[in-house]
């Protein structure tokens, strides 16, 4: 009885995630356009459901965010939306493929798998622990994904992206190195912040589990 109580409970709050993500992700809350690419939120709650669930969890809500970024791709595209779906064509020359998935799903099943060790093995080191342990996760979790999905860009679209956004493709690695630089660490920053300030209160909502999670640095 106490195992599907649990059970139960976890899908609870696994769904409250799973919402608040397809809020993001079909508002404008989740995406702020910066022309040739988006800035977005829709990190924090696969960060916040690794550190309060799992790492697990955080790939579950992490998969959920790259199809979501595919659909919005495919429906209200871009200039360089071609490298997140494999179903929007700008041009014969500017054309996604399969490996636009790739670019799309999996940093972002990443972030739920890094950020969630990340807080596990912060909370087993740190004398703090959520204090320190959330907004390290967050951090580190944010940096995923903008080295993760700017990387596979660089790696499987550079020419097509550079050409799109009328760069060279020789100067597109420093490109991309400013973008981490520029939008990354301070996107990375605000998430360390919004994860450790919302995962301090879903900790308290979600209870017991939660709690279990800081003190022990495993879900």
């Amino acid at each position: 009885m106490n195992q599907k109580k649990t059970d139960v409970k976890l899908l609870a709050q696994m769904a409250l995630l799973v919402a608040l993500e397809l809020v993001l992700a079909f508002t404008p809350l989740g995406y702020i356009p910066l022309g040739f690419m988006n800035a977005t939120t829709m990190h924090i709650p696969v960060i916040l459901g690794a550190c309060l669930l799992g790492p697990k969890a955080g790939a579950v809500l992490g998969a959920e965010f790259g199809i979501t970024s595919v659909i919005r791709a495919t429906i209200t595209p871009n200039l360089t939306s071609f490298v997140f779906t494999p179903f929007y064509s700008f041009s014969p020359e500017f054309s996604g493929n399969w490996t636009s998935l790739i670019v799309a799903i999996v940093p972002r099943v990443l972030i739920g798998v890094i950020a969630g060790l990340v807080f596990q093995l912060v909370m087993r080191i740190s004398h703090d622990k959520q204090a320190l342990a959330l907004p390290v996760a967050g951090f580190v979790g944010s940096m995923v994904n903008t080295i993760g999905v700017m990387g596979l860009i660089y790696l499987l679209f550079g020419e097509q992206y550079a050409a799109a956004g009328g760069q060279s493709f020789d100067l597109l690695l420093k490109v991309i190195m400013g973008v981490v630089a520029i939008n990354g660490v301070p996107e990375a920053l605000i998430a360390a912040v919004l994860t450790l300030a919302v995962g301090k209160v879903l900790i308290s909502i979600f209870g017991r589990r939660g709690a279990k999670a800081t003190q022990h640095g495993t879900v």
